[in-house]
């Protein structure tokens, strides 16, 4: 659910509380300057956390990591994780547990869940939402997720999964309103959220 604000902020200063390349070449996409911070937030799952709970509260959680180094800026938080079967999949880190996320998630059909926060450190006012894309994996030979992963970086990435890169040959279909979603910052969303904080992107000063 997204939660509105009337404040103005086109004044204040943009910054993306994430280190992902990713994310930072997404927010250059609209040609507005902005500083990256490092929120360096636990993004360990609580006992019992369910998924949609655990990307709401990962993404307000590096929005306000910001706070106390910037108290007047709108500072943009997200996280992203895939849901298969029950099981939430993050990044996998190595390369044996992205075989494993990939074993487990082929011939499936896979929803990533991204959670977005945009943040008014100077009011505390924020806007927040979740953008969910479903992704139908094809069956995959454990011969062809290891070649994948060779040629692929995707150790950063929720599920192990690069949709903009080589990733996008593991797939039958996607389905999705905000195709950037998928790299970890839904862009029209971000739009949408930032216009509500009154900060436009189309006439913001660069």
């Amino acid at each position: 659910m997204i939660t509105h604000s009337s404040n103005n902020s086109a004044h204040l200063p943009l910054i993306l509380a994430s280190t992902s390349t990713f994310r930072h070449e997404l927010l250059s996409r609209l040609g507005i300057p902005f500083t990256c911070f490092a929120p360096n937030v636990d993004e360990t799952p609580l006992a019992g956390e369910a998924v949609y709970d655990l990307v709401t509260r990962l993404s307000r959680l590096k929005a306000a990591a910001a706070c106390e180094t910037y108290p007047a800026a709108l500072v943009i938080g997200s996280d992203q994780v895939a849901y298969c079967r029950g099981k939430v999949l993050g990044k996998p880190g190595h390369f044996a547990a992205a075989v494993e996320q990939l074993q487990w998630m082929s011939g499936q059909t896979v929803q990533f869940l991204t959670g977005l926060c945009v943040l008014n450190t100077a009011t505390r006012q924020a806007e927040t939402t979740i953008v969910e894309v479903e992704v139908q994996f094809r069956a995959l030979t454990v011969a062809q997720i290891e070649a994948y992963l060779r040629k692929e970086s995707a150790l950063a990435c929720a599920g192990s999964f690069r949709s903009e890169g080589l990733g996008i040959a593991l797939t039958e279909a996607i389905r999705c309103d905000d195709p950037t979603a998928l790299m970890g910052l839904p862009l029209i969303t971000l739009v949408k959220l930032l216009n509500n904080l009154g900060f436009d992107v189309l006439t913001v000063s660069t």
